[in-house]
């Protein structure tokens, strides 16, 4: 059977910086061939002399990287990329696939869920989002952008040197509030280490949430915010009936699923004694049987979801009732 091939969506606003970035990935000496899908709406090529006006063409960089631009949909490019592949035509470890500025992450990301052969041949393995920190306050006016920012499992911050420190970690605090599971970085002229972009792992099964921690000097009260997109925490200690959870999520999903941009949990089930792991994008979502816990472990169930103007408290009422026991009824 074959290695699934990693693969790495790079979003964010127009001029965040992502073909800065690309570049850097694709001339640093790492010993890596990456292949790029590049959309043909960014607003400048990786290297305008590899691309042209043919509808598809892959090329071969000097390090061994290789560049595919297309001018159709990504489902093509990929089952392209997969072709020469296995033909032997081009050789590549890692894909990164490059959205425009104006882009919603989500199509991509569900591709890789939807596509039976394309799940088995690449491996999402996290989604980046480049923030400019000079024009985010315009540009997170912008739905697709705090959208691009709520999908992101890896959040990077460029031209932090063009703005005041007070600023930068302001900004900070938005995007935590907006999406509480990215770690953010600094990006400085595209160079970043490289382990910050790749194995980020945002899509497997595992109990790791990514949250943040909240500062601990903050007021109670949820601050006012103009952004739609934001992060919704849900936890119980008490163990959860399957069923009955089963019937909070599904319906959850009916009602608001095109909402709910990105969620996971790790979950205390009733009756057994693993942890039970999920996440999802949009309606689209898995789940699995994790390790036991430990013995004297708090047996704490966390659900997080990143969301469209959610219905916060309707959600958080319907939790509670799932975190409830049921009642017992009294004899007449």
């Amino acid at each position: 059977m074959q290695t699934p091939i990693p693969v790495t969506v790079l979003t964010g606003f127009l001029g965040a910086g992502k073909t800065t970035l690309l570049k850097h990935m694709l001339k640093a000496e790492h010993g890596l061939k990456i292949a790029v899908i590049e959309n043909e709406f960014s607003e400048v090529g990786i290297d305008s002399q590899l691309l042209g006006d043919e509808p598809v063409q892959v090329m071969t960089l000097a390090n061994g990287c290789v560049c595919c631009t297309i001018h159709g949909d990504l489902t093509r490019a990929l089952y392209l990329l997969l072709e020469r592949l296995d033909a032997g035509e081009i050789a590549f470890d890692r894909l990164v696939i490059e959205c425009t500025g104006l882009a919603d992450p989500a199509p991509v990301a569900q591709t890789f869920f939807i596509d039976e052969e394309l799940r088995e041949r690449y491996l999402l393995d996290g989604i980046i989002t480049l923030v400019d920190a000079l024009h985010a306050d315009v540009h997170l006016t912008q739905t697709i952008a705090q959208a691009q920012v709520g999908f992101a499992d890896r959040l990077l911050l460029s031209k932090t040197d063009l703005v005041e420190p007070a600023a930068v970690e302001a900004l900070r605090e938005r995007l935590g509030r907006i999406n509480g599971r990215a770690a953010i970085r600094v990006v400085e002229q595209g160079r970043i280490e490289l382990a910050e972009l790749l194995d980020v792992r945002g899509f497997n099964l595992n109990p790791d949430l990514g949250l943040r921690p909240t500062p601990s000097l903050r007021p109670v009260l949820k601050p006012a915010t103009p952004d739609r997109i934001s992060t919704l925490v849900l936890r119980s200690d008490t163990a959860l009936d399957i069923d009955r959870l089963s019937d909070f999520m599904n319906e959850l999903l009916e009602e608001h699923g095109k909402q709910l941009l990105r969620y996971k949990g790790v979950l205390n089930i009733a009756g057994d004694e693993r942890r039970l792991v999920f996440q999802g994008v949009l309606k689209l979502y898995g789940f699995d049987w994790d390790a036991e816990w430990r013995e004297g472990e708090a047996r704490e169930s966390v659900m997080v979801f990143i969301g469209d103007e959610l219905p916060e408290q309707q959600i958080k009422a319907g939790f509670a009732a799932l975190s409830r026991n049921p009642a017992t009824t009294a004899p007449d």
